[in-house]
């Protein structure tokens, strides 16, 4: 299984090779534009990144299925505050499959920071003293001690994504 993932951040190319290892994927990375914003703003805004990152990435390489990642912030119904959300888009030219990951309610203190017009990966790194949060552990990961860190949230929406290419369930009446 050749896979083009349509990002150059370690860390969203190993949530690929890690969800998709029984696969003995082969996975090359590709820096394309998410066409929508840095901080995506909701769940639309989030799932388009990551439907032009995979069908960008495809264009660009030979590969079987292009992979998009991306994560948003989001207000939703319901639910207090704003939210950290992960989605990605597999495709292979014609077919197109969406997965969410998990989401994860922000602080309040970081969630202020980004309605001010903060990105999340900057105002995390101010928060934990570190840089580049988002090609390692992420903020999925400092918030919740390690329970889950970055390539894992991506990964369980990358597993959910490839749903359709890799069952049968979706080609029959139920």
């Amino acid at each position: 299984m050749k896979l083009a993932v349509g990002s150059t951040n370690p860390v969203k190319v190993d949530a690929v090779e890690r969800t998709l290892a029984r696969y003995e994927p082969t996975v090359t990375a590709v820096n394309v534009d998410s066409g929508v914003s840095e901080q995506p703003w909701s769940i639309e805004e989030t799932v388009t990144g990551a439907e032009n990152r995979a069908r960008r990435a495809l264009a660009a390489a030979d590969a079987d299925y292009g992979v998009g990642l991306e994560g948003g912030v989001a207000r939703l119904d319901g639910t207090p505050g704003l939210s950290l959300i992960m989605w990605a888009a597999v495709t292979d030219g014609e077919r197109v499959g969406r997965g969410g990951g998990p989401t994860l309610r922000l602080p309040d203190g970081v969630a202020a920071r980004l309605d001010d017009g903060a990105e999340l990966g900057p105002v995390m790194d101010d928060l934990l003293g570190t840089e580049n949060v988002a090609e390692s552990d992420g903020a999925a990961g400092a918030l919740t001690d390690g329970l889950t860190d970055r390539a894992d949230a991506l990964g369980e929406a990358v597993a959910c994504a490839f749903g359709p290419f890799v069952t049968p369930y979706y080609d029959v009446d139920a």
